[in-house]
């Protein structure tokens, strides 16, 4: 885990060395380099409205305010790679995740996380880990480094203990 040893995204070459070395747009449009998160640990979740995992968000929630004062961040980047689970606007994810959710961590404008129009972020993820996104929550551990330790399933819990402990070992 942790290779960048891909050279090439849709052709062009790969520069990006760490997650740090991108700047994604927030769900108010916004540009945020996510160099901002450096040495934090940081989970980076592929989110949906409308999917049986979406009940994720409240447990994604607790886990941040438990936990953003240790340095870790949650990132949440919506998608409709799968069964148009988020057909939504931008607007809409926010007013949806506010209201039912009380969504506090930064989520972003929505993205592809798979698929020939794949995010440069998500292909950096994906290659990192040489896992594919198998469904909306699916959960990638970054290191203080930038750097991608693991992806955990999209059914696997935050709270999972396999994911607590690999959090703890990246706060070290």
């Amino acid at each position: 885990m942790g290779n960048t040893s891909v050279t090439h995204i849709n052709g062009k070459p790969l520069e990006q060395s760490s997650v740090y070395d991108f700047t994604m747009k927030s769900l108010e449009g916004q540009d945020i380099a996510l160099s901002q998160y450096k040495g934090k640990v940081l989970i980076i979740v592929n989110t949906a409205s409308k999917c049986g995992l979406t009940p994720q968000y409240t447990e994604l929630e607790a886990f941040y305010k438990a936990n953003k004062e240790k340095g870790v961040e949650v990132l949440g980047f919506p998608a409709n790679n799968f069964m148009h689970q988020e057909p939504g606007s931008d607007s809409d994810i926010k007013a949806f995740c506010t209201k039912n959710y009380g969504v506090s961590f930064q989520m972003f404008s929505k993205i592809s996380v798979k698929g020939k129009d794949i995010d440069p972020l998500y292909q950096y993820l994906t290659s990192s880990t040489k896992t594919d996104v198998k469904w909306n929550f699916q959960k990638f551990l970054v290191g203080k480094d930038g750097k991608v330790i693991a992806s955990f399933a999209p059914t696997t819990s935050i709270n999972d203990k396999e994911v607590t402990a690999a959090i703890a070992a990246a706060l070290k």
